[in-house]
């Protein structure tokens, strides 16, 4: 008797071969003038713990950045702050705007940045930092908060960015309304609604969050540098009040589309009608005319003539009675 083939059974990854497929990222540190900038997009347990411990954070902060979304929030401890601020980014795999985390704590002597994911601003400004002593020396000589500022003001810079896009696409659709079929206007029009939606959702809650961390990073900052974070602050808010005028837009060019889609559409449905009514009374005068009965002039060849003479000056009133009528 032929014996069975043996089936393979697959064999299980000790925890030091799952170590080896998926390696260890570590953060990116600079220091400069007694102040570090640590940074690490999508930090793992094992990172985050180490941190803390370094650091001295608090335990349910690691696990709020180990969460996959936390409401924007400030909190203060005696020794630093931590803070979760949300920024839209694109995400090519889904094909929509999404909100990014970022958490990041402030100490007396360091800024510790963890976004859930790349956000390129942020890592753009870390390595110039790396790639440029002098602005190393600018940003890293007058505190965490300084430091921290830079980063967020680089990212809403960044948010502006993306709002320049959604107002140049809103620009698009006005100018292709009249030009544009119907199915891509709507289309686009309900995109761009994706993307206000989306972006209304990111940046409201976090307001007054921004106003918080105002009052808050005060004392990582040098006094003549209070006001920076009111800067933060009107980003935020301009932000918004153009959030709120696109809002007002999209809904403008989507009545406007709608309207001049019911236009075409009486359109088409007046040129049918004409067609229809003007057909009727033809119909009627063929019908009348092909019954099996016996008529003046039956079966002679002026009949013909007259009863096409009959249609075309039927047919003939008709539309110049819609002409007077100014239908058509």
């Amino acid at each position: 008797m032929p014996s069975l083939p043996r089936i393979k059974r697959p064999r299980l990854r000790a925890p030091a071969e799952e170590a080896a497929v998926r390696p260890r990222r570590e953060p990116a540190e600079l220091s400069a003038n007694g102040l570090t900038w640590i940074h690490l997009d999508a930090p793992d347990h094992e990172v985050a713990t180490e941190l803390a411990e370094r650091f001295g954070w608090h335990p349910l902060d690691v696990e709020d950045v180990l969460s996959k979304r936390q409401r924007p929030k400030i909190d203060e401890y005696p020794e630093y702050l931590f803070g979760v601020l949300h920024f839209p980014f694109y995400d090519k795999s889904a094909k929509r705007l999404n909100a990014a985390e970022l958490d990041f704590f402030v100490g007396p002597g360091y800024l510790v940045t963890l976004p859930t994911v790349e956000l390129l601003p942020v890592s753009r400004l870390l390595q110039r930092c790396m790639d440029d002593a002098e602005l190393r020396e600018s940003l890293f000589s007058k505190g965490s908060g300084y430091l921290l500022y830079h980063v967020l003001d680089d990212l809403f810079d960044y948010c502006f960015q993306i709002l320049d896009k959604i107002g140049h696409k809103l620009d698009t659709i006005e100018d292709d309304i009249e030009e544009a079929s119907s199915e891509e206007i709507v289309r686009d029009i309900s995109r761009a609604k994706q993307e206000i939606i989306s972006y209304r959702k990111i940046i409201k809650p976090q307001r007054p969050t921004l106003r918080l961390l105002e009052r808050r990073i005060e004392r990582f900052l040098p006094g003549e540098l209070e006001l920076y974070f009111d800067d933060i602050v009107d980003a935020s808010e301009r932000i918004w009040d153009l959030l709120d005028n696109y809002k007002e837009v999209v809904e403008a060019l989507e009545a406007t589309n709608e309207a001049a889609i019911a236009h075409r559409q009486n359109n088409v449905l007046r040129l049918l009608t004409i067609i229809s009514v003007t057909m009727l009374p033809l119909t009627v005068i063929t019908s009348l005319f092909g019954m099996n009965v016996h008529f003046p002039g039956y079966g002679t060849h002026a009949a013909f003539w007259i009863i096409l003479a009959v249609m075309v000056v039927s047919l003939g009133g008709m539309i110049g009675f819609f002409r007077y009528k100014r239908w058509i």
